[in-house]
């Protein structure tokens, strides 16, 4: 088990030939430095699974701009897509709706993206799994490895230690948005954190 970001990096270049990784995204900002960084050591999974987001319109828009992205940078990944129940979303957080950001409300919604993400890599036979949600300042880092390693423990896949904000990755995502172009998003995904977004204005 992995605790730091140099311990991470310290395995990143230990690691023999390279092995198969499920990438869990939620937009193209937030995986374009997760990608840049982790191309050149795995096979990668793009995996976009966000039940959260809100609405329909908003979650097609985020994955049509990721494939963008990666085809324009030249990213030799795959890319996947799990189907859209945000019914899904409202069960997981049942209760939990007004809490606001960084709340349980968001451990839960962390929770039930890469509980997806893991079975989906368990269910193909891939050595790895992790998520790009780290690299945001708004998440909680803590709990989204918490949440990792439980779920390694509980289905057998590795889970990939990610604080991807680390090295200035949050602020060079911001520069890859720049450089692609890339439609970033005001608010989380889900409705809630929209209508705090917007309460703010």
């Amino acid at each position: 088990m992995l605790n730091s970001y140099k311990e991470f990096k310290d395995y990143l270049n230990n690691l023999e030939d390279k092995p198969t990784l499920l990438l869990h995204v939620c937009c193209a900002p937030c995986s374009s430095h997760t990608l840049k960084l982790l191309v050149p050591y795995f096979k990668i999974t793009v995996y976009f699974s966000n039940d959260n987001i809100y609405p329909h319109g908003e979650f097609i828009n985020r994955f049509n701009e990721l494939k963008r992205f990666i085809v324009e940078a030249n990213l030799d990944v795959d890319v996947v897509i799990d189907d859209y129940d945000y019914d899904r979303f409202l069960n997981a957080i049942n209760g939990k709706e007004n809490l606001g950001e960084r709340s349980i409300r968001c451990y839960e919604c962390y929770k039930m993206r890469l509980t997806r993400s893991v079975i989906y890599a368990k269910n193909n036979n891939l050595d790895y799994f992790t998520t790009s949600l780290s690299i945001s300042p708004h998440k909680v880092t803590k709990w989204i490895n918490e949440i990792g390693y439980n779920l390694e423990e509980e289905y057998g896949i590795k889970y990939l230690y990610s604080d991807f904000k680390k090295e200035s990755g949050y602020q060079n995502s911001i520069q890859l948005s720049k450089e692609f172009s890339l439609y970033r998003q005001d608010y989380c995904g889900c409705l809630f954190s929209k209508k705090e977004k917007d309460d703010l204005k």
